[in-house]
């Protein structure tokens, strides 16, 4: 499930939402009220459960072999996203839905690379939300590797003193750290 040309992509469990209103998220790092969504490389970030923590690493144009090697496995694509075990049966379960929404209505977000994008005027979808489908299989069609771990924590420190990309979301919500 990926955008179109023109449009970006906002993902829910909810789909009875006929327009989005700019709001503050309880996890936002910033006072500005937003819509968010996401376009075509950043869409794969967002094929779990809401609550899912998910540590994701992708190879980049500064990524060492030693790394693609380490982080992504050799032979294993160039990227990867990882899960905890306790997190397996929900995404197996998750009705997730993808809202299409106009492009023009955002603008990037994010510093150095934006890695959302962002409205802050009220927005419609450009249609009814679209059922996203099996979310293991989502990932198997786009050839992103999915690691489901006992404990997130030891791959996302590999990750994140490593050359690879990556992106963490909810961690706050992964197993306790084993090392704290």
């Amino acid at each position: 499930m990926r955008p179109e040309p023109g449009q970006v992509l906002h993902f829910s469990e909810d789909p009875t939402i006929t327009r989005f209103v700019p709001h503050v998220a309880a996890t936002a790092q910033q006072s500005d009220a937003y819509v968010w969504a996401v376009d075509h490389d950043r869409a794969p970030d967002y094929w779990f459960p809401r609550q899912c923590p998910r540590a994701m690493a992708w190879i980049c144009d500064t990524t060492s072999e030693a790394d693609r090697d380490r982080i992504m496995g050799p032979g294993c694509g160039d990227r990867v996203h990882a899960i905890e075990y306790g997190w397996l049966e929900a995404i197996r379960q998750t009705r997730l839905f993808a809202y299409r929404l106009p492009a023009e209505q955002f603008r990037p977000f994010g510093m150095p690379e934006p890695h959302a994008h962002v409205s802050v005027e009220a927005v419609e979808p450009l249609g009814p939300p679209e059922p996203v489908g099996d979310l293991l299989e989502c990932h198997a069609e786009a050839g992103i590797q999915l690691r489901v771990l006992d404990n997130l924590w030891p791959f996302w420190d590999a990750v994140i003193t490593s050359t690879v990309a990556f992106s963490g979301i909810r961690l706050r919500n992964a197993r306790h750290h084993p090392q704290l």
